[in-house]
């Protein structure tokens, strides 16, 4: 008997974050129902989008990263507006108000989502193209995918860059089922922490980092992280970096003197791989840099 106690036991630790998972309620039309900005029903679900500015203003499309949806622009929109944008903003599956669609979140995945949205828009071309963190990776690929469609791209902090995650993540992302669940196990209480964090130590609103810890609490948000991770973020973009010099499409990189999620010191490692890729810091900003420097990034937007 006590050997079966502890079998059960053992069943109910190892399927409690899958059950704790099960439980949250999934993303439906009815949670979105007060969601700003629209709704585009693409072939592989639904997904978020909102416009800012109008009138015939240059056409900004931002492409957000790993764990802060769409929102990350709303401060940098805002600035861009003021300088007679007009601003498309989306969250990636997985993420927002967008839906949570199951499969592998690879280069495909996310550039399928990038292509469609565009085409719904109606957007002909001449866009720039803006990439943060992860967004920066699916920015990239898409510029060098279809240079034609593009003014510029701007890569704010980008991944891509053969950038190193922690010994969990990668441990993780590595093995199957066990990673599975670790992660579910360890990446939330992270999350939660990270977010806190954003509040305390960055000094961004109290609302902006309670929606960050927020995410946690719809179903398939912490599985598209994992998946994201054994896919987009696995990528190290070298070919696609290289492939967008030769077609010569500016491009203008933004990093964050502080962070440690992707170090300055890819600046070194774009040069080798466009050498004329226009790259500006922030000094003192780390990786949420979009939150927390938009009027920096605006200038060098300006500038570049």
């Amino acid at each position: 008997m006590t050997g079966w106690l502890l079998l059960a036991a053992l069943a109910v630790v190892g399927l409690a974050p899958f059950v704790r998972e099960w439980r949250k309620p999934p993303m439906t039309d009815a949670r979105r129902a007060d969601a700003p900005g629209a709704l585009a029903r693409l072939s592989q679900g639904v997904t978020h989008y909102r416009w800012y500015g109008g009138g015939e203003g240059p056409v900004a499309v931002c492409v957000h990263g790993l764990t802060t949806p769409s929102f990350v622009w709303d401060a940098l929109a805002e600035e861009m507006v003021a300088q007679g944008w007009r601003v498309l903003t989306y969250d990636l599956y997985g993420r927002g108000w967008s839906d949570r669609p199951p499969g592998p979140q690879t280069r495909a995945f996310f550039l399928e989502q990038l292509e469609e949205i565009i085409r719904h828009e109606g957007i002909k071309g001449d866009i720039t193209l803006i990439g943060y963190s992860m967004g920066g990776a699916i920015a990239t690929c898409y510029a060098a995918k279809n240079p034609h469609m593009l003014r510029r791209l701007v890569l704010i902090a980008p991944a891509g860059m053969g950038q190193v995650p922690g010994r969990f993540d990668r441990f993780c992302a590595r093995v199957p089922v066990l990673g599975d669940w670790l992660f579910r196990l360890g990446f939330p209480p992270r999350h939660r922490r990270a977010a806190a964090a954003l509040h305390r130590n960055e000094g961004v609103a109290a609302e902006v980092a309670g929606a960050q810890a927020a995410e946690l609490n719809t179903r398939g948000f912490v599985a598209a992280i994992l998946s994201s991770r054994r896919g987009m973020l696995s990528e190290v973009l070298e070919g696609e970096h290289r492939a967008i010099a030769a077609e010569r499409l500016p491009v203008q990189a933004v990093w964050a003197t502080a962070d440690t999620a992707i170090p300055i010191a890819n600046m070194g490692r774009l040069t080798a791989w466009n050498r004329a890729a226009h790259q500006v810091q922030i000094k003192g900003a780390s990786h949420w840099v979009p939150l927390t420097h938009p009027k920096e990034i605006a200038r060098a937007l300006r500038s570049g």
